[in-house]
Parts: C-alpha cells; structure tokens; sequence
C-alpha cells in the first residue's frame, strides 16, 4: 500500500490534530448513545459538528505547512541568461524586437501576436512553464494522485492491448506452436487550451524587484487549478479534459471496458443502515488485487465528515489521522476532491476508489503562451495566459466507485 511522503509538521500541530480527533470520538460516542436511548440531543450535534469544523481545519493547516515546506524557491536568478533577459523586456516594456532574436521552437510568436487575438502570444521559456507546473502541483489533488505527461503535440495517442497475448508451457527442445496476438486499441487524450487574463500596473512591471515570471505563475495558479480540478473530475471532453466521472458508470456484475464499474450502497443518497462501513470494503474489494496495492479513496469533504462517524464491528473508528497531517480509511489514504459529488445526491457516484495513477491520466502540452496587451484596459496591462491540457481515463479496471442509490 502507497504511504503519503509529506513533510512532517510541527509536533505541536501533530499533537493538537489528535487532540482534536480524540474529543471528536468522544462528543461523537456520547450523540450516539443518545441515540441509541431514543433521545437525540441537538446541543451534542452542533458539538460533534463544531469539532469536525475545527478537525478539518487543522488538518488543512498541517497539509499546507507540508506543502510550503516542499514548495521550491521560486525566486529570480541572479545571473540572467540573454534569453530570459529578452523574455523580462517584452514583459515589462512589450518589447518585441528583443524576442525576434531568439526565433525557434522554444521561443516563437504562434498564432496572430495582436492584442486580444485569442490564439496569439509568445512561448514563454521553459523555466515559466515548469514553475507553472509545480504550483499545479501542489494545489491540485487529481495531479497529486494520477500519472501527468508532457506532449509536443496537441494530441497524445497511447496504445493498449485489450487482450493478453497467448502464453503456453514448452519443453526445452520441444516445438513452439504460434500464439495468439493481443488485440490492441488506440487510446487518444486530445489536449484544450485553457486561460487565464490576468491585470498589472505599470508600477508593477517597472519596479526591477518582482519577479513577473514568478508573479504570473503565482496568479494563474489559483485559477486554473480550479478549472482543472473540475475537469478532471466532471469534465465532459468537449474543449476540455474528460472527467473519470463522465464517463459511463454501469454496475460491476455487468462491467466492460470504456464504462466505469460501481457498486451500490442499496439506499437512495445515504449509507446502508446497518453496516454501512460494509459498502466502503465492498468497494475496495471491486478492483482487482494489483490496483489495490496502490488504491485510494477521492471524496469532498461533506462525504469525508459523515465516514468520519463511522465504526466498525468492534467499535472502532475507521477513519484515523496520521501525524504527517494526512488520513487513512480503512487503511488507505484520502484525497479530498471539491468537484466530487454529495453523497446525500440520489444515485451519485460519490466516493471513489483505486489506483488513480494507473487509471487516470493529464497531458500536459510543453510550453506557456503569454500575451501581452497594454491596450484593452488602460491604464491596465494585461497579460493573456494559455496552456493546453488533456485527461482522461487510461485504465477502466482501476478506479471503482460508490454509488448512493438502490441498485
């Protein structure tokens, strides 16, 4: 089973994270006794809620403590090659004649370079694009959890083979009968250009101190980590990444490649009412034992507060922090997804699981277009950001979901 590597947080955050959980279980012991006796008591649901708030928050602390301990230096070299310089004087002046110098596949206008052409722009250099990267990184969960690739082409085409190639036993000297070839399949993962407008100051770009190539990855950062986010999740392929959630789900008796096999919880937007956690290990066990090893649970953290309240058959908790700042359930750890759906949604597939790795996969385009328009919103500057970016499901039998509904 894969562990999370995060940095380890302060022991003092450590510490207040399981002080947390310990008066958790027991506010959250004492609401069910109480309902166990018929007498539901509201002052110890908002406690029991309160805490769980309070758990949350805690835990994103520590997750973002470990996360600027693992973020890299982002700061300007101090010995700037010919090229970058090129790059800071279009930026900061719109100097263009600067870049002709340097015309190649790295650096080169695409497109029509006039303000507000939609495919215009210029190839930053690589160093933007990989500071970019990293920040997705770090803020997106899909890109933590699945396999990303980088293409030149707009389009990647992966092969599979949906059969095994034949196999068979044979004695040292003994002669080898033809096998059967494997069947195989193209997959294609077609990449969408995604964007971001972003606004500065003339002060900004004249003061020699701000790193404007850190600046813009710092601002496109936030935006489109929440488009992809999105798109990873629920994504419906049109001009953007398809979702693992838009694709067909079908029940796992009746599963067949291209579709997303789930099992059923047996009641409409709600849990079993006798053993639930009996749904959650119907559910690891759906895929088969070589995407296990790696598997993972993917929910929001409405789905995450209501498995946080549930035990097993002797009483035990099965949702557990760790000291590193992150969670297991069941013994596998948790990515919480906001895109992911409520669990209290009739029919949604709301937790899913597998090797997420193996089953999902986002192409990345090499290369950041910026265009730089000094126009469109004087005294503003704006600076037209563009990446293309694809997704989609490689594997169908590693990742499973649960589906909140009867059958």
């Amino acid at each position: 089973m894969r562990k999370e590597t995060k940095a380890a947080p302060p022991n003092g955050a450590a510490d207040a994270l399981m002080r947390a959980f310990e008066e958790f279980k027991a506010a959250n012991d004492a609401r069910l006794a109480a309902l166990e006796k018929g007498r539901g008591d509201v002052l110890l649901e908002d406690k029991v809620d309160r805490i769980d708030r309070a758990l949350s928050e805690q835990k994103s602390l520590i997750e973002r403590a470990a996360l600027n301990g693992r973020r890299p230096a982002l700061g300007a070299d101090p010995v700037q090659s010919e090229h970058k310089s090129a790059w800071n004087s279009y930026l900061r002046r719109g100097d263009i004649a600067a870049l002709t110098q340097f015309e190649s596949k790295a650096l080169s206008v695409v497109g029509d370079p006039t303000p507000g052409g939609q495919d215009g722009g210029y190839v930053a250099p690589p160093e933007l694009d990989r500071m970019i990267e990293t920040r997705l990184r770090q803020v997106s969960p899909m890109r933590a959890i699945a396999t990303v690739r980088t293409t030149g082409a707009n389009v990647f085409k992966k092969p599979i083979s949906l059969t095994a190639a034949g196999t068979g036993w044979v004695a040292e000297t003994g002669a080898r009968t033809q096998t059967s070839t494997p069947t195989l399949a193209l997959m294609e993962f077609p990449t969408a250009e995604l964007y971001a407008n972003l606004a500065a100051t003339q002060t900004l770009l004249d003061d020699s101190f701000v790193n404007l190539e850190d600046w813009i990855a710092a601002e496109v950062e936030e935006a489109f980590a929440g488009q992809e986010r999105a798109a990873f999740v629920n994504g419906d392929g049109d001009n953007q990444p398809r979702g693992f959630l838009d694709y067909d789900l079908v029940a796992e008796a009746s599963h067949v490649w291209g579709k997303i096999g789930y099992v059923a919880t047996g009641v409409e937007g709600a849990f079993a009412a006798s053993d639930p956690v009996d749904d959650l290990i119907d559910l690891i066990y759906t895929p088969k034992p070589q995407f296990r090893q790696n598997g993972r649970f993917a929910m929001n953290r409405k789905t995450v507060a209501a498995v946080r309240k549930l035990k097993d058959a002797d009483d035990r908790y099965i949702w557990e922090p760790n000291e590193a700042g992150g969670s297991t359930l069941l013994g596998y750890p948790i990515s919480e997804i906001e895109d992911m759906p409520d669990y209290t949604t009739t029919d949604a597939p709301a937790i899913a699981f597998g090797d997420f790795a193996r089953g999902y996969l986002i192409v990345d385009r090499a290369g950041v277009r910026v265009l730089r328009d000094p126009y469109s919103a004087k005294p503003y500057v704006l600076f037209y950001v563009t990446k293309r970016v694809g997704g989609g499901v490689q594997n169908f039998d590693a990742i499973k979901a649960l589906k909140f509904g009867e059958s």
